[in-house]
């Protein structure tokens, strides 16, 4: 079992920013791809939207046209975590954010949330106009 730890949501005003953390074991931190989706009220698990995702042994990130430009995802080695910066934050980012985790790498499948192995418990962020 891998345990995915996120913090970092809140309620903001439309245009502030907010820094997602979400910390994995080491065994696992860097070599499996990890990625962020979210979920709004009324979808299921399945319908969970891809955010951005950051693979292993390369970092190469990709994000979802809907947040490019404004979310950036990184990863710090040296703590096991990975970041979601989201800056210029609209109403419509209103979510429950998940960290999630698989051992491989394909970008056909990258976006799907069945192929993710593990999950976080979420945290939620409301954006507010």
């Amino acid at each position: 079992q891998v345990q995915l730890v996120e913090s970092g949501g809140g309620s903001v005003q439309a245009g502030d920013s907010l820094r997602l953390s979400c910390a994995a074991p080491r065994s696992t931190f860097n070599t499996y791809t990890m990625a962020w989706f979210r979920q709004t009220p009324g979808k299921e698990r399945e319908e969970r939207e891809f955010v951005a995702a950051i693979r292993g042994n390369n970092d190469s990130t990709y994000s979802s046209d809907s947040v490019k430009g404004r979310f950036t995802m990184s990863r710090d080695s040296a703590k096991n975590t990975v970041y979601l910066q989201m800056n210029n934050l609209k109403p419509g980012d209103t979510a429950r954010y998940y960290c999630a985790t698989k051992p491989a790498f394909h970008i056909a499948t990258m976006r799907s949330v069945k192929t993710y192995s593990f999950w976080g418990q979420g945290t939620q962020v409301t954006v507010s106009s």
